[in-house]
């Protein structure tokens, strides 16, 4: 039907200036869609293609490498990627020809460093491939020296106080472990070189160096423990990850008059719908045509970067949607989660919807995570966190798993950092994500197991006709967990891994990662040190298991199996001495505690001063979120708010002198809903000044730290204030004075 071709450009030309029919007339585009088709890969003979057929087509990957250069230099970049070693020129050269020549036979006209900065998304300058000869004729070049660095202006990038803007010299260098891909729009191909991004002095200005770093601490820390436990044939371990990317879609139509969307990211004013998510039916329901055809688009144009998409489903609240990848080696998950959240909003564009990856888009609705599912695996294939069939396998289970729950022990309140975000603090304990306070949820059978090592007891234990035995002078044979998942818990096992449930959906994964990497390097480290300490190079398996008991049982409080969401838990982690860092500006302080960055120090991932400008980051990003959201909050009601309950205040002080005219009095439930009407709207009137003057203090404030303090106490508190009265006023405005769309219309109409 014709009217699916209207855009949201045409919205001011068909509203003759009038907002709320500028909404009337969204909602009508916004209905009147239907699902956008694709055109899928086909083969020679215009059959459709397989996935297996097309995936990573536009990715150069290693297998493709080997047909390309001599698979005796291939072997020789693996062993780059894996060990973090400096780039030998030589086979740069190679490499930078090879993969030259298939960018451009792709179509490819530009290359660019893509790194990511601390801003959260990822950054790129892109460089043409052609150039002149010595004879000044036109060719395309690229080099090995263009492949490994480029220099881009680096000043306008956060810093945290490290550098001054005036030095704009900052480094991209290529990082060999991650695959090359090309991106693609409407618009052509450009080769995306993934890429650390450094200062002049060598210090890190991005998310991906610090977890590259982390990654080579866990890999020294993790192989010394393996050698130990009698597996001296491991050459190198690497964490593995796999996030499952939660996100809400809208109609773009809808989306576009919501100023707090298009500028925060979340609705800051919006009563719930009587319909919300109560009756359950959202979660694993039948996907909407419309967004069935962009979540396989999607998949689609993931599959050719060599994204391994594996699942796709709505989730619990209306129009929220998730995707899930297949396990990856940690830094390329980095990569290629950053590609995922590129990929959905381009793809989303082309569907007119707008994806929001905001953790609290919506009050009163489930919010967005990004569980990061990790583990660490070993070069002959091994998961260290998955229980085996010999004594040999269980042992190095044991190890690994009780060197996890210390690094999270030892280091909760850090990770509880590393997640934090001004989106973040709405999710978190909210009832529809882990508390603030960090624990490990192991379920019953490993708690059981654990419990009877710290007791230093021996026998049997049954756990659905699985025998474990738990005599220390035998090594215990360990059923494979079959217990139910917490989804309470900030930091669950479930089988051969562990879920890391607390990250925010809008978040890069790297930071999560890197300190998570940290922590565990760190705890190895100790139990390593203490093992030799005690046995030499090789221990019995009575002292290692002896250790693995100490550990455990020094461990025991941040073992948590209940309900997170429960107020008994809040004052059971107090009594327990565990940190509740309620609001972003509290968990950040931790990075700049001394023995967080003595720990980033000695496993070489971050020198202090670098802890210390990251630190500044984090806060002065904070502040900014939050200034945004204020000043558009302020914006709305003043311009859209107020003028609708205005509106509606002359309608019925209008009806109330018809009736008294005509009646000789003016009815009851005229009077008091015209009465209900202004006193609302004074009050939104003194809520909205209160909330100006409090932005307008904040522009004298010099110190960072006591501003984003000040900001998540009383300018949230500000904010929720206005927030209420204009959402009770929202419920009394006649639905036509009424500009902004509603809950009911971003959530239901795709």
């Amino acid at each position: 039907m014709a009217s699916t071709s209207l855009t949201t450009s045409n919205l001011t030309a068909s509203s003759n200036g009038n907002r709320s029919s500028e909404r009337t007339h969204a909602v009508a585009i916004a209905s009147a869609r239907r699902s956008r088709g694709f055109q899928r890969p086909t083969g020679s003979d215009n059959a459709p293609l397989k996935v297996s057929e097309y995936f990573g087509c536009n990715t150069f990957s290693f297998d493709l490498m080997e047909k390309k250069i001599k698979s005796s230099e291939v072997a020789r970049l693996k062993e780059y990627a894996t060990s973090g070693e400096p780039l030998n020129r030589e086979i740069a050269d190679v490499v930078a020809q090879a993969v030259r020549e298939w960018a451009v036979s792709k179509g490819a006209t530009h290359y660019c460093h893509w790194f990511q900065p601390q801003t959260g998304a990822t950054a790129e300058k892109h460089d043409s491939f052609f150039s002149f000869d010595s004879k000044g004729c036109a060719i395309e070049k690229f080099t090995g020296k263009e492949l490994i660095q480029s220099e881009p202006d680096a000043s306008s990038f956060p810093s945290g106080g490290r550098r001054s803007t005036f030095e704009a010299r900052g480094y991209t260098v290529w990082d060999a472990s991650s695959p090359m891909f090309l991106m693609q729009t409407e618009h052509g191909l450009t080769l995306c070189i993934p890429s650390l991004f450094i200062s002049y002095s060598g210090e890190s200005l991005d998310q991906k160096t610090p977890l590259l770093k982390s990654l080579s601490a866990l890999n020294r820390r993790s192989c010394e423990a393996l050698h130990l436990l009698g597996h001296t044939d491991v050459k190198y371990c690497v964490a593995t990850a796999g996030p499952e990317q939660e996100y809400f879609v809208v109609d773009d139509a809808l989306g576009a008059l919501r100023p707090d969307l298009v500028l925060a990211g979340r609705t800051l004013l919006g009563r719930n719908p009587p319909r919300g998510q109560q009756l359950e039916d959202h979660y694993f329901g039948s996907i909407k045509s419309r967004v069935l055809s962009f979540m396989m688009e999607c998949e689609q144009e993931l599959y050719k970067l060599g994204v391994p998409c594996k699942t796709r489903h709505n989730e619990v609240a209306p129009n929220q949607c998730e995707i899930a990848p297949i396990f990856e080696f940690a830094n390329v998950a980095a990569d290629h989660n950053q590609i995922v959240m590129e990929v959905l909003k381009s793809v989303g564009k082309r569907h007119h919807l707008s994806v929001l990856f905001h953790e609290k888009p919506f009050a009163g609705i489930n919010g967005s995570g990004k569980h990061v599912n990790w583990s660490i695996a070993d070069s002959n294939g091994h998961n260290m966190l998955e229980p085996g069939d010999n004594p040999s396998d269980n042992i190095r289970f044991l190890y690994f798993l009780a060197a996890t729950v210390k690094a999270i022990h030892d280091h909760g309140a850090m990770l509880r950092m590393a997640i934090a975000s001004a989106g973040n603090d709405f999710r978190l304990g909210a009832n529809e994500a882990p508390p603030a306070i960090m624990s490990v949820f192991l379920g019953e059978t490993l708690d059981e197991v654990l419990n009877k090592l710290t007791d230093g007891k021996s026998g049997t234990l049954t756990e659905r006709q699985r025998e474990i035995n738990l005599d220390l002078a035998r090594v215990p044979v360990i059923a494979r967990d079959n217990t139910d998942r917490n989804r309470t818990s900030p930091f669950a096992f479930t089988g051969n891994k562990f879920e890391f449930r607390a990250v925010g959906a809008s978040a890069s994964i790297s930071p999560s990662l890197t300190f998570l990497n940290a922590a565990v390097a760190d705890s190895l480290e100790i139990m390593n040190a203490e093992l030799r300490r005690r046995a030499g190079e090789r221990p019995s398996i009575e002292q290692i298991l002896t250790l693995i008991q100490e550990t455990v049982k020094a461990t025991k409080k941040i073992r948590f199996e209940g309900n997170g969401y429960s107020t008994e838990w809040h004052r059971e982690a107090e009594s327990r001495g565990l940190p509740n860092l309620r609001t972003t500006p509290s968990a950040l302080k931790v990075l700049n505690e001394k023995h967080t960055q003595d720990m980033l120090d000695r496993l070489g991932i971050l020198g202090k001063e670098e802890a210390s400008a990251r630190y500044n980051v984090f806060v002065e990003r904070y502040n900014k979120i939050r200034l945004i959201e204020i000043e558009t909050l302020v914006e709305m009601v003043s311009t859209q708010v107020m003028p609708a309950v205005e509106g509606q205040i002359t309608q019925q002080t209008a009806a109330a002198e018809s009736c008294t005219r005509a009646l000789g009095k003016t009815p009851k439930g005229i009077a008091d809903r015209l009465t209900a009407t202004a006193e609302l709207y004074s009050s939104l009137v003194d809520r909205t000044g209160q909330l100006q003057s409090f932005l307008e203090s904040t522009s004298s404030s010099h110190d960072e730290e006591k501003l984003a303090a000040k900001l998540a106490g009383e300018g949230m508190e500000l904010m929720e204030n206005v927030r209420k009265v204009s959402d009770e006023l929202e419920l009394l405005v006649d639905d036509s004075l009424w500009s902004l769309p509603k809950y009911r219309e971003l959530l239901y109409i795709l």
